[in-house]
């Protein structure tokens, strides 16, 4: 028998929660459905031994506390009728209508793909746990697509059942916990939800890290006092400075949650600073009555302390995806210690804290009812899900791309005609163009940021006017674009279409694409290796399987340049040899003897090298193809010589073939630099009758995978056609 008392008391509280916001109508109706779900769930218990009618209320709670509206606290009081109690839809749809039976029987699908423990799925589960786990989080998503208020009974259900996972094994509140941390808390983040976002962060961190949740809370509590105390005095500072200029506002201390602060303190500990340093761990919240009153606040507090450079954000004027608006700063506080404060109007921090929910809290109030329009525009995003479902076919790659570019922090752009793009932090131009539509990314040639011309691997920063110029004929995408390390696309869902571009091409064409891929690699890097020696060392069977892999992007360009360095290390480490005094290259069979390197040709770590004793007994070091000690008239004289420990950069020279145009040289030295490469020297020469340039460049780096690499991010250059390295 179910305990009365156990059940009325989340019973009174859902019903006292409902009489502050609900008509006598509608609350009536939910009272009717709440008797029908402690009916219905009569003598069930979960895990904990209470009754199991507790989690629906519980479930019904956390939406009641955001007002949602009658219609969702039906479906959640009911979410799992269907499935536990044997009522049927067309019985719910009866009694209680059609759009609660609708919500319900979505809950329901989500319910039974969730239950990857049981018989049917469990061998699945064992043998391929992620992709199970995967298929089920694809369908959460589609179903949140085709009716949003799934998944707000989706994520308070998570967030009872994270409340209460004490009472499941080990292995099971690791695995939930960790998939809502992944999934279920970056979509309430997506969804604007953060006050049930931070729930469900600090109750995933409590499983996954549980001796760092432990340490972090003892130093909060340690710290409270002295921290409160210094963000009351404040907060009665600003409140003073708002009314004596007559704005009406209320203002408060905000505690940061604790899985926030173990990410700060990660931060913190990355750049060498302390947990005694963090003194923003409290903020300071502004809400006013309107727009107008958020601005002249932030004026006020930047005229009260000195605001801290790149610390100020507008998310009033530029509101994100889930309809969060607020003014951001940080400035210079009393002690002179960081204070972040964030200004908004109530009624935009109603919308911060509840989000998407907040479209259906005032619909049974017409006077307040939030404008569809808007909704549907705010959450466009929603589309990209549907359109994935059809492009995706492996759950592996749908539920990556969603994470990383709809469930990842976001940056907003803006097209040529006004439209908000929204794309993952670090997208560029590129992620932009296949964001807009597919064939705009593949035949993408150029792209423009605020009416300049950029690479195509450009960092996008939010407010950004981005537009792309794209080949008049139908060019395909370039291999180049899946080198990670050159960074044309950070969404997975750019990336994937490149790949099936790739993946549709004839066997042929992608082999002949291969095959100039390789060949390009070693000739620009002047590395003479035979291609049985590169097949080898790849493992592949022969050159035709090497060939279709690069040409259709699944091994990557980088790999040629990683194995020549390998094969340099092997060599070095099966032969007799010591190091010379330089520590930098071997001299097969002797010791001590000096080295140096031979300036006919510049050898740099990865080539293949041979050695020349000079009359002073030492060894100058030259390329295997260098005629200066190839064809010497004293082979006595040629010793063996190797690459030793990686210690030190070598001198290459570049020959970059471009076209002329204004910041093409800083564009050049940027991308150098960044790539953590010194140049020695730079000249150009202009050709005559044409605006082509070559510029000789003569760059130190550290051997031929940086090269490699930066071969590859100064093509990407705009106006530059080829990069090679050529002999001094």
């Amino acid at each position: 028998m179910q305990s009365t008392t156990e059940i009325t008391t989340p019973k009174n509280k859902l019903i006292e929660t409902l009489e502050r916001y609900l008509n006598n109508s509608h609350l009536e109706e939910v009272s009717g459905v709440l008797d029908f779900a402690i009916i219905c769930h009569q003598g069930q218990t979960r895990k904990s031994g209470e009754p199991y009618i507790i989690h629906p209320i519980a479930t019904a709670q956390n939406l009641a506390e955001m007002r949602l509206d009658s219609v969702t606290i039906k479906a959640a009081l009911l979410h799992d009728v269907i499935e536990d109690c044997n009522v049927s839809y067309e019985e719910i749809k009866s009694n209680f209508g059609g759009e609660v039976a609708n919500i319900v029987e979505g809950a329901t699908k989500l319910k039974n793909i969730d239950k990857i423990n049981k018989s049917s799925q469990m061998a699945k589960e064992i043998s391929h746990p992620q992709n199970t786990r995967s298929a089920t989080l694809r369908k959460i998503l589609i179903a949140m697509a085709k009716d949003v208020r799934v998944v707000l009974i989706k994520l308070s259900d998570r967030l009872h059942n994270m409340q209460t996972l004490k009472y499941l094994p080990t292995s099971r509140q690791i695995r939930i916990a960790r998939e809502t941390l992944e999934i279920h808390a970056p979509l309430a983040h997506r969804l604007g939800m953060n006050e049930i976002k931070w729930k469900l962060e600090d109750e995933s961190f409590r499983y996954l890290n549980p001796e760092e949740y432990k340490s972090i809370s003892k130093l909060i509590s340690r710290k409270r006092l002295e921290r409160e105390k210094y963000v009351n005095a404040a907060v009665k500072t600003v409140k003073s400075e708002l009314e004596n200029s007559k704005i009406k506002s209320q203002v408060y201390g905000r505690a940061k949650h604790l899985y926030s602060i173990y990410k700060k303190i990660n931060r913190y500990q990355e750049i060498g600073r302390k947990f005694n340093e963090i003194h923003d761990l409290f903020a300071i919240r502004i809400l006013t009555d309107n727009i107008e009153d958020c601005y002249k606040s932030l004026g006020i507090i930047h005229s009260k302390w000195k605001p801290l450079q790149g610390e100020f954000d507008d998310y009033i004027g530029n509101p994100k995806e889930n309809m969060y608006q607020s003014l951001h700063t940080s400035v210079i506080g009393p002690g002179n210690y960081s204070l972040e404060v964030q200004i908004r109007t109530k009624n935009m921090d109603k919308i911060a804290q509840e989000g998407v929910a907040s479209h259906w809290v005032y619909k049974e109030s017409e006077k307040n009812k939030v404008n569809g329009n808007d909704f549907e525009q705010q959450l466009s995003w929603l589309r990209q899900i549907l359109d994935w479902q059809r492009e995706f076919s492996e759950d592996e790659e749908y539920l990556s791309s969603v994470k990383t570019d709809i469930l990842s922090d976001q940056v907003f752009v803006y097209t040529p005609k006004g439209d908000v793009i929204d794309l993952p932090i670090g997208a560029t131009p590129l992620d932009f163009a296949y964001r807009v539509h597919t064939e705009l990314g593949h035949n993408a040639t150029r792209a423009y940021v605020n009416n300049k011309i950029v690479a195509l691997n450009s960092i996008l920063q939010n407010g950004d006017l981005v537009e792309i110029k794209k080949s008049h004929m139908e060019k395909g995408p370039n291999i180049n674009w899946l080198n990670t390390e050159l960074h044309f696309l950070s969404s997975m869902g750019a990336q994937s279409k490149v790949r099936q571009w790739f993946n549709k091409q004839n066997k042929k064409v992608i082999e002949r694409e291969g095959k100039k891929i390789l060949n390009k690699e070693l000739t620009r890097l002047g590395i003479n290796l035979s291609e049985s020696e590169i097949v080898k060392e790849m493992d592949f069977k022969n050159i035709k399987e090497l060939n279709e892999s690069l040409g259709s992007g699944k091994v990557p360009i980088t790999r040629i340049a990683e194995v020549i360095d390998g094969m340099e290390t092997t060599k070095i480490s099966t032969g007799k040899q010591n190091m010379s005094k330089s520590g930098i290259l071997v001299v097969m069979g002797e010791q001590d003897i000096l080295t140096k390197i031979g300036r006919c040709c510049n050898p740099i770590h990865g080539d293949e090298i041979i050695g020349y004793l000079t009359r002073n007994e030492d060894v100058t070091v030259h390329k295997s193809s260098c005629n200066n000690a190839r064809y010497s008239s004293k082979p006595e004289k040629i010793v063996d010589v190797n690459w030793g420990e990686f210690a030190t950069t070598y001198s290459a020279r570049l020959i970059i073939n471009a076209y002329d145009r204004i910041g093409l040289i800083r564009d050049i030295t940027v991308v150098v630099s960044s790539e953590g490469v010194n140049i020695h020297k730079m000249n150009s020469k202009e050709n005559e009758g044409s605006n082509a340039v070559n510029i000789a460049l003569t760059v130190y780096t550290r051997g031929v995978e940086q090269l490699s690499r930066l071969f590859s991010r100064l093509e990407a250059i705009p106006g530059i056609e080829s990069v090679i390295r050529i002999n001094e």
